[in-house]
């Protein structure tokens, strides 16, 4: 009998190998396949030591090796196959995934008939690559989807039809692959496609924008099986949660099941483009549950422009707005999700999308690098784009990040990626926040601008502030690319350096011409005693010297008494509407924050600071007439 060893390598541990479990599934279908081979999966996060893995894969001494291949591991997997054959050179590998598809001709190396490229969907081809490698003489023209060298030329055969019933497909979940108890992150997939074609994304470009559905039991059974196996978090991974009705009953079945075992504890989902009321009700129902605490809302660009040249114009923006104002409405937090920057994309475009984006009041804006993707349409169209790229420097991964495009150069690219993590520092950390609304609503400087001010002025200060050279050598070291790169900033900003930054900021609004204004220094000291503190820790007062709020430090926050503009303000933004008629009552709840844990790497507290700007209202101070608090304290 011949053995086969499935390789994922994945971004985190303990997830799922859903891939592997996918393909393995669907081969033992074919009784020859199934009483030919013994089947073996090997996966662990991309942070094993690569030597202590490539051990591990010679020991195997599989007859064939299947790999999957991404963005994050492309690096690890090319220096695996390459050592895997050397000590190996007679055992057969597949490579398969979205980051090698139609591109054996760089992933095949050296002519090595004896490695194969899956170009697409991956369980007919790899169930009928098995076959072939039963018989004697192997024929892999034969087997649909893959490309190979075959007398140092490369073949390529036709791509198999698409499982249109993936009923075909074994669960991997219910029928015994997984060792249960082993995962702590499951991957849910209820439908296969996407109806869009977005520019950047490979999910509609792959599946020509059809959608393929598995059955309903089937998914139900998958859930229950997460559920009583202890599966703490549940990555849905359909392209557009919500967008079908029967997503709702899956929802709520989360949700029983949840309240019967005490699991799933969080769901990560994709919302749908154009449902934001089923998308509302599903966020609302899995709140109410404790299982989502903030919602990702998908935008990419706010210039219409933009849209139609990256084929993203037919899902609507009011879609959008209405689901952020219906977010906020419910307290519950969100996240707007860009891309910086896609074709068309300006620097003033992209602050004006900033702008836009603020005055809709946003809870957190998060700005992505654009990675140039392989088999998406904007890859396919680089040349048209003027698209320029830089690798960045990861021996795991194999990110190639644009930073220049027909419409941006690589000066441009600097100067929108210093603006974001201003952005990031000033509106979703909340450095100057009500400064921010008062000069926009005044007609001083829009948001955008003064973000952009900001960021020239950082850019000048490298030298002697650890915040500002942090900055600076992500933006011109790729650091964006990583995903805690945020939650660093917001550890520095609100705890590490967060005295050092209140001096950053008074430098800063003091050479901007608003400083002459009362109202602009009156609402720059509400920020600096809003600014919320991401830890479990007392609040302090700022070193400043205040002159346009009377603070006065209380037991259980600050008592601030504000000119009636502050008020109005506070009232429009964080107290609903109310009337404020006497001196205010500033708290910080502790909610949910950690302390800081010293006992954990920095980079534990850093994830968890990354994760804490994702549930903004986690971290917000509340504002309550301290006359109306006094009196049901007396009461």
């Amino acid at each position: 009998m011949k053995t086969v060893t499935l390789v994922e390598l994945t971004a985190f541990e303990k997830i799922v190998p859903l891939a592997s479990g996918y393909l393995c599934g669907y081969a033992r279908l074919d009784a020859q396949v199934d009483a030919g081979y013994e089947f073996r999966i090997y996966d662990g996060p991309v942070t094993l030591d690569r030597d202590a893995v490539l051990a591990d894969l010679v020991a195997q001494d599989s007859d064939v090796y299947g790999f999957s291949c991404y963005v994050w591991n492309m690096g690890l997997v090319r220096w695996l196959l390459a050592e895997l054959l050397a000590r190996r050179p007679d055992a057969r590998c597949i490579l398969g995934g979205p980051q090698v598809m139609s591109h054996a001709h760089e992933y095949a190396p050296d002519r090595l008939p004896n490695v194969v490229v899956c170009n697409g969907e991956g369980e007919k081809t790899f169930q009928r690559y098995l076959r072939e490698l039963l018989n004697d003489e192997p024929d892999l023209s034969a087997v649909p989807g893959i490309s190979f060298w075959r007398d140092d030329e490369l073949v390529t055969t036709e791509r198999p039809e698409r499982i249109k019933d993936l009923t075909e497909i074994p669960s991997p979940y219910t029928s015994g692959i997984y060792e249960p108890g082993k995962y702590t992150f499951a991957i849910l997939e209820t439908n296969r496609g996407c109806p869009y074609n977005c520019g950047f994304c490979f999910w509609g470009a792959a599946t020509n924008a059809k959608v393929n559905r598995f059955e309903t039991e089937r998914v139900l059974d998958d859930i229950t099986w997460m559920s009583e196996t202890g599966c703490v978090t549940i990555f849905l991974a359909d392209a557009n949660w919500g967008m079908a009705p029967r997503d709702v009953e899956f929802t709520r079945h989360m949700l029983a099941c949840r309240e019967r075992t005490g699991f799933p504890m969080v769901i990560s989902m994709n919302a749908a483009k154009n449902k934001p009321d089923r998308v509302a009700e599903i966020t609302k129902l899995l709140v109410q549950g404790g299982m989502l605490t903030s919602q990702p809302i998908s935008l990419q660009t706010m210039d219409s422009g933009v849209l139609k040249l990256i084929d993203r114009s037919n899902i609507r923006a009011e879609t959008y707005t209405a689901l952020q104002r219906t977010l906020r409405e419910q307290n519950i937090s969100s996240y707007i999700e860009m891309i910086w920057p896609l074709p068309g994309e300006t620097v003033a475009s992209f602050r004006e999308g900033i702008t836009a984006l603020a005055r809709a009041r946003a809870d957190t804006i998060l700005v992505y690098p654009q990675m140039l993707l392989h088999n998406t349409p904007i890859y396919e169209n680089r040349e048209r784009y003027g698209i320029r790229l830089r690798r960045v420097d990861d021996v795991v991964a194999e990110a190639d990040i644009v930073v220049g495009t027909r419409w941006v150069t690589e000066d441009d690219y600097h100067e929108g990626s210093a603006l974001y993590y201003a952005v990031h520092a000033l509106y979703s950390l909340r450095g100057l926040y009500y400064l921010a609304n008062h000069l926009d609503r005044s007609g001083r400087i829009s948001f955008g601008d003064l973000y952009a001010e900001a960021a020239r002025y950082f850019a000048g200060r490298v030298a002697d502030s650890p915040i500002c050279r942090f900055i600076d050598e992500s933006v011109h070291g790729l650091g964006n690319y990583y995903l805690l790169n945020g939650g660093r900033l917001a550890h520095m900003t609100l705890h590490a350096e967060r005295d050092h930054f209140t001096r950053l900021l008074t430098d800063f609004v003091r050479t901007q011409p608003f400083w002459a204004d009362p109202d602009a220094r009156a609402m720059f000291e509400l920020d600096l005693l809003a600014r919320p503190y991401i830890y479990r820790e007392t609040p302090a007062m700022p070193d400043y010297p205040f002159t346009e709020l009377d603070v006065r430090p209380r037991d259980d926050g600050f008592e601030v008494s504000a000119p009636e503009l502050v008020g109005s303000l506070l009232s429009e933004l964080d107290m609903g509407g109310r009337t404020v008629d006497g001196p205010l009552l500033l708290r910080h709840p502790v909610r949910h924050k950690l302390p800081y844990l010293r006992h954990r790497t920095l980079d534990d507290n850093i994830s968890y600071c990354q994760g804490m700007t994702l549930h903004l209202r986690e971290m917000l101070p509340e504002w309550t007439l301290a006359a109306t608090l006094s009196e049901t304290l007396r009461r």
